[in-house]
């Protein structure tokens, strides 16, 4: 009898494609998706935020499915890519320090031996001769992405890749700097 339910009503949603019959398909599959979340692992907030990630994508998607037949399985492969594409991105996500935080957390330049100059060229050691040039227009001389780009001749995504990367690069030294500073204080 559920079987049956099931396919009525996602048989009218790929029919109708009206809110009324999509709104009985949300109520029917989104606890089932959640549930489907919660056994592979995920906590409620989690699996409730897939299950209606998945439900819009099956609201936008559904006219491809050629086979209605197929509705479930569908659902269940869409709940699975969303799963995939969520950690995917967790695991591109990496940890970046913003430098204006870190330079006023460091010492007073007249105190410690290393003028601001000094130390900038420090850290620009960790970087190629691209990054650490992007580096310095972008926050010694306070150059635009589209100004750094234009005077170099590349893509605007690609001065922006360069300085996300330079920071990716110094986020272990400057947290390391910050971690002295604060101890020392």
């Amino acid at each position: 009898m559920k079987k049956l339910r099931e396919c009525d009503v996602a048989e009218r949603f790929l029919e109708q494609g009206d809110e009324d019959s999509f709104n009985a398909v949300f109520r029917l599959f989104s606890p089932q998706l959640v549930a489907f979340f919660r056994r592979r692992g995920r906590e409620k907030g989690l699996a409730e935020d897939l299950a209606q990630e998945v439900m819009l994508t099956v609201y936008r998607k559904a006219g491809q499915l050629r086979d209605h037949k197929l509705f479930r399985a569908w659902l269940f492969k869409v709940a699975k890519h969303a799963e995939c594409h969520h950690f995917a991105q967790c695991m591109r996500e990496v940890p970046t320090v913003d430098v204006a935080d870190v330079v006023d957390s460091l010492p007073d330049p007249r105190r410690t031996s290393m003028s601001p100059t000094s130390e900038f060229q420090d850290w620009m050691k960790f970087l190629d001769a691209q990054e650490g040039e992007t580096m310095r227009l972008r926050f010694v001389e306070e150059w635009e992405y589209h100004e750094i780009a234009a005077a170099k001749a590349v893509p605007i995504g690609t001065v922006q890749w360069r300085v996300f990367n330079s920071k990716k690069k110094l986020a272990r030294h400057l947290t390391l700097r910050r971690d002295i500073v604060r101890k020392a204080a």
